[in-house]
This record gives C-alpha cells, sequence and structure tokens, in this order.
C-alpha cells in the first residue's frame, strides 16, 4: 500500500499552528472533513475517543492519530507538520510536530492496520522524517510521503 494511495496533495498541511495536542486535532479533523466529506465533529469525536484509549505519538516526534468511522467509503489521510513541536503524550515522551492522521471505513480491517504500518515505516526513517521537517512547502512534502526514498531501501 503506497501513501499516494491515501494521502491526495490537498490533504497536505505544511506549517500546523497548533499549541497543544487537543488544536492540533481539531485543525486536522477540519481538513479530514475537507477530503472526506464527513462532518469536522464526527472526526474529531472519533479521533479523542481513539486518544483516550491511549496516545498515538509512536516516538521520534510523529503522531498517528486514526480512527474509523462508518460512513466513510475509503481510507483517507490527512498529513501536518507543525510549526512548533507539541506535547502529545509520545511513548518517548518527546514533543510531536510530524503528523499523520488516517481516517478508515468502519470495516476496512486488515486494510487499516497496513496502511497505519505503512506510515509508521515512512515516519519512522531517519531521512524521510529529516526532509519532512525542513520542508515547509506542501507540494514537495506530499512528494516525499507519496514516493519516500528510505534509507532501508536497496541502493543497486
Amino acid at each position: 500500500m503506497d501513501l499516494s494511495d491515501l494521502l491526495t496533495p490537498e490533504a497536505v498541511v505544511a506549517s500546523l499552528r497548533a499549541s497543544s495536542k487537543k488544536q492540533a486535532l481539531q485543525e486536522l479533523s477540519a481538513k479530514g472533513a475537507e477530503v472526506t466529506g464527513m462532518p469536522e465533529r464526527e472526526i474529531f469525536e472519533t479521533l479523542l475517543h481513539r486518544e483516550r484509549l491511549g496516545s498515538t505519538g509512536v516516538g521520534h516526534g510523529v503522531a498517528i492519530p486514526h480512527g474509523k468511522l462508518t460512513r466513510l467509503d475509503s481510507i483517507k489521510g490527512v498529513f501536518a507538520r507543525l510549526e512548533k513541536p507539541i506535547d502529545f503524550e509520545a511513548l518517548d515522551d518527546q514533543p510531536v510536530d510530524l503528523i499523520f492522521l488516517l481516517l478508515a471505513p468502519e470495516g476496512a480491517g486488515a486494510d487499516h492496520l497496513k496502511a497505519l504500518a505503512r506510515i509508521a515505516r515512512v515516519l519512522r526513517d531517519p531521512q524521510t522524517a529529516q526532509k519532512l521537517r525542513a520542508s515547509g512547502d506542501a507540494a514537495a512534502i506530499h512528494a516525499l510521503l507519496a514516493n519516500p526514498v528510505t534509507s532501508t531501501n536497496n541502493a543497486a
């Protein structure tokens, strides 16, 4: 599964202003509503419910908030690079500045898990994360995510 299947250029926010986890989730919910056509409030409540189960801050400055929505027809993503890192109650207690929101249909099952794994693999790559942090341009960020050149790729 490629991230280009989940993420359109319009779903990338190159410089998101948020001073808290809740505010970041609100901003991402608004962008998620634009991308999916789903109600912003429904997305936000789904994300808050998921965060209550445990933080989606996976470490190394990365968070992957996610949730399932009953009326969504396909898996969609929103990516944001924060202007300033925020506390996201991450597993390693490090502030977060790269957030990939993943929204999936209720019955997505294995595809949802595959998408989460793929996102985590791409964002955990130090080269990719560094390039994402250095880029202030949404088109460049989308290109990086859609066609990641990870340090684990074989150079032949």
